[in-house]
């Protein structure tokens, strides 16, 4: 339940989400028993609405301590020809960055799998390689599993090709280095990514194959 505004002005609400970078302009409504009805905002389409939906919640706690139910809240963004110019190609490469939703790899026998959940542009797709239980095998087929469901997302006829991948030991740090040619009828790019290891190898390994492509997966959808 939405805590009440008490004497919290709809206006310094309003102020505080204006004070959000991508919100052009924001209108709250308060219903007769104190509490926030609707929030309106109209804001630039550098993030998705569900990113818009979380700053907004995670500003009303921090600066008020005021819950809101996100179901409450309505956004409408502004058509990328309101950014910028210098942001418009930014907006295209950093927006739709991958996120990680998780990594599972199994062993059965001689065979081995891995799955990877990724979150692309507020959908999530799941990816799936398999095949020898090597260790090197291992390691390419979480890498291909990123790259297949990276694949999803991308335009057909879009086909990414992994070089290689491998763990290395860098001075004090063990990194993982990835190598990914991405194939369109344009032609062919080749690319490498690299992540230190800090959670698990199959966590660095997912984050080294996407370090290779992010710059170009905003691009795919329009080329």
């Amino acid at each position: 339940m939405d805590q009440s505004v008490g004497r919290i002005r709809a206006q310094d609400i309003e102020f505080a989400l204006s004070q959000i970078g991508e919100i052009k302009a924001a209108r709250v409504v308060v219903a007769p028993e104190g509490n926030i009805s609707e929030i309106h905002v109209v804001a630039l389409p550098s993030k998705t609405p569900k990113q818009l939906v979380r700053d907004i919640e995670s500003a009303l706690m921090a600066r008020f301590g005021l819950p809101v139910d996100h179901r409450k809240i309505s956004i409408a963004q502004l058509g990328k020809e309101f950014l910028p110019p210098e942001e418009q190609t930014q907006e295209r490469t950093s927006a739709v960055r991958p996120r990680i939703i998780s990594i599972n790899a199994s062993v059965s026998g001689v065979q081995a799998a891995a799955a990877v959940t990724l979150e692309i542009d507020g959908e999530e797709y799941t990816g799936r390689a398999s095949g020898a239980a090597s260790t090197t095998g291992r390691t390419r087929h979480v890498a291909l599993a990123a790259l297949d469901a990276v694949a999803q997302y991308a335009p057909e006829g879009t086909t990414f090709a992994l070089e290689d991948v491998a763990i290395l030991q860098l001075g004090r740090e063990r990194v993982a280095v990835a190598c990914v040619t991405l194939v369109t009828p344009h032609g062919e790019q080749s690319f490498s990514g690299s992540a230190l290891v800090r959670q698990s190898d199959k966590d660095s390994i997912v984050r080294a194959t996407l370090d290779a492509i992010n710059r170009r997966i905003g691009l795919l959808t329009t080329e």
